[in-house]
């Protein structure tokens, strides 16, 4: 990786004095965050596998089910990321007091958050998908409605490691987090091994292991957060834990809101679309849903060049060194693009090699076929613009240009285009997934055109 990085560095070359990372810590960044991601997708279609041996009615129930467990996730992930963005602008300042009270802040707010969001969930939620899918088929419902109240319970863990992992990554430590991930992710496969062979427990036999696995993970975090290793650590302080800190909590919400507003509001029409899918039938839903951990396997690459964009360009301006923030941009876009081609051309090549492990319909297979070929396609070229770039915006404070592009990109374009496509044409789940690589052309095209004005360059968090 340290010629490919040479190979892609923008031609006006940056003084190396200004250089916030090396090609190589760059590298001992990446690859942690690359395996980290890639555990977990591993265990995605690990689950998906293990769940379709269960039927495909429990398939269909926890695929309708995760599309709303997955809105609180990216919410915590959201904030989480908000305030990985004022940390890693406090490091690069070299404002270590500031950077430690914002990271404390973090644990504050998620875990405060997380609270409210599970006892709601726990209250209405049953009420919810009832409302969503009405037409769903008994035995669908029954195991959407097992797996949500099961998960809910994970939420404050979740939030909680989330908050940590953040924290980790904006010092450029992902080592940890990739270990973390491990455990819990071995934890998490070994007890869906458990609970769908052994106790034959159906949805149940999914959610628990990750409930007990994201604790697991909460607990490692909040220790290792507390008792942090390596060069002039960033640590969390009980003192700023368990109190509001009003000035810092606004600065990380002045970038996490308008995150968590995007992020829920992609997830809610993500849902929407959910509920679109709900209406074509159980071979068509869980083809949507196998589809999407395939999805996910392939986006892990831009997802981890995007946690790289946040921690480079915070911190080129939390040092306000404008001019090598935008150097680091073209350079790891570059590295996004290469890298992308590469990973999606490699799953392409694997999905029909494992689709012969998912106990699943002839047809339901040819479905996922499609629907994983026009997504790589896409995620190749086009989503590191739309994914990446726009972390390396929403780094430099350019948050609310992020906001809008996403909400008009996804929650109207690819609405509309969902409808238009799925439905109104009768395209099925091939038309959801065209509507999806068409919403990131969009916002691709808006971040290219955003970055290219410089307008990103005047905004200040810190």
């Amino acid at each position: 990786m340290q010629g490919i990085l040479r190979w892609i560095e923008p031609k006006d070359a940056l003084p190396k004095e200004r250089q916030f990372f090396s090609n190589a810590a760059l590298k001992a960044m990446i690859i942690p965050l690359l395996i980290e991601q890639l555990l977990q997708m591993v265990v995605g279609l690990a689950d998906t596998m293990m769940v379709s041996y269960a039927g495909e009615a429990v398939v269909a129930g926890v695929g309708l089910d995760t599309m709303i467990y997955t809105i609180f996730i990216y919410l915590f992930t959201a904030i989480s990321a908000g305030g990985a963005v004022v940390v890693s602008q406090y490091i690069g300042s070299r404002n270590k007091d500031n950077s430690e009270l914002a990271a404390s802040q973090i644990f504050h707010i998620a875990g405060l958050l997380s609270l409210v969001c599970t006892a709601l969930m726990l209250l209405f939620g049953s009420t919810l998908l009832q409302a969503m899918y009405p037409e769903t088929e008994p035995a669908t419902m029954e195991a959407c409605k097992t797996y949500m109240w099961i998960v809910t319970l994970s939420f404050p863990a979740n939030a909680i490691y989330n908050a940590g992992a953040a924290i980790y990554r904006s010092m450029g430590e992902t080592r940890i987090t990739m270990w973390v991930s491990l455990l819990a992710n071995l934890i998490n496969v070994a007890g869906n091994a458990i609970g769908i062979f052994v106790l034959k427990a159906g949805a149940a036999g999914v959610a628990w292991p990750t409930t007990f696995s994201w604790y697991v993970a909460a607990l490692c975090m909040t220790w290792l957060c507390i008792h942090p290793g390596g060069k002039d650590p960033v640590r969390i302080r009980a003192k700023h834990v368990f109190r509001l800190d009003v000035p810092m909590a606004k600065r990380i919400l002045g970038v996490a809101i308008p995150n968590s507003i995007e992020n829920t509001l992609f997830q809610a029409a993500k849902v929407v679309l959910g509920m679109l899918v709900a209406t074509f039938g159980t071979s068509q839903i869980a083809a949507n849903t196998t589809g999407q951990t395939f999805w996910s396997l392939a986006a892990c690459m831009s997802m981890s060049m995007g946690t790289v964009f946040i921690t480079v360009i915070g911190q080129c301006m939390g040092a306000g060194d404008v001019e090598a923030a935008d150097w680091y941009m073209r350079k790891l876009t570059r590295l996004s693009l290469m890298l992308a081609l590469v990973w999606n051309i490699l799953v392409m090549i694997l999905t029909p090699l494992l689709l012969p492990l998912y106990d699943l319909s002839a047809e339901t297979k040819h479905l996922i076929l499609i629907i994983v070929a026009i997504h790589n396609l896409f995620a190749a070229f086009v989503q590191p613009f739309s994914g990446p770039l726009s972390s390396g915006l929403r780094a430099a404070g350019d948050v609310t240009f992020t906001m809008w592009a996403s909400l008009f990109a996804t929650v109207v374009c690819r609405t509309f285009l969902s409808f238009l496509l799925a439905k109104w044409m009768g395209m099925g789940v091939i038309g959801i997934a065209l509507a999806m690589v068409l919403d990131w052309c969009i916002k691709a095209a808006l971040d290219i055109a955003r970055f290219r004005s410089k307008k990103w360059a005047g905004n200040r968090i810190i």
